[in-house]
């Protein structure tokens, strides 16, 4: 058990008495993650970073599903051939969004279509602002992506992200929430804030 006093007042306000526990599980997960990735890429030789990057990218969700999956009321799911942890009614979803130590407010997507972009849409906050009525017809929304059906329709979205790298492992370690800016793929933060990231080897 962690201290209660280690989960910030967003935390307690997303998790309530869980806050603590997930403050210190999130984190512990994502460097087993990336030890597991090291071991891969150290397994198998390659001069370039496919095992580690694909390693990571499976541990990651791997990771969290199984150290969440302990606490009680936990519902996991699965999406697109991966489990995530349903917390509280917060879906946690890991996003490593960069290989150095930048700030998460530079996070992009590498596509505004796909699972991940369609959970922020539909999980994530409403939009700081509405959309503007310029008077035209825009496209309609494309079909989320069908695995989203298997998530309740309030379910909210807490999305982990991350920058971490073979040499230097989980670097920064942010949590919260963002809606995505559709036009160039960036998150807009509604709120976040650092993890503690523990010790590494």
């Amino acid at each position: 058990m962690s201290d209660a006093n280690s989960a910030s007042p967003w935390a307690r306000t997303v998790f309530g008495p869980l806050a603590s526990e997930i403050t210190t599980i999130v984190p512990a997960c994502l460097v087993r993650a990336h030890e597991r990735a090291q071991g891969g890429h150290e397994g198998v030789h390659t001069q370039t970073l496919e095992a580690y990057g694909h390693g990571l990218y499976a541990a990651q969700y791997e990771e969290l599903s199984a150290g969440l999956s302990q606490l009680p009321g936990v519902e996991l799911v699965r999406l697109q051939a991966r489990t995530v942890a349903v917390v509280a009614d917060h879906v946690v979803y890991p996003y490593r969004y960069a290989k150095k130590d930048v700030p998460v407010a530079a996070a992009r997507l590498r596509s505004a279509s796909g699972l991940r972009a369609d959970l922020i849409r539909r999980h994530g906050p409403d939009p700081c602002q509405g959309e503007l009525d310029l008077g035209i017809d825009l496209p309609d929304e494309d079909e989320p992506h069908a695995d989203l059906a298997r998530l309740a329709p309030d379910a909210k979205l807490v999305l982990v992200a991350y920058a971490c790298s073979l040499a230097d492992s989980v670097v920064r370690l942010d949590w919260g929430s963002a809606e995505l800016h559709r036009e160039n793929r960036s998150l807009i933060w509604h709120h976040h804030e650092p993890l503690p990231i523990p010790r590494q080897h």
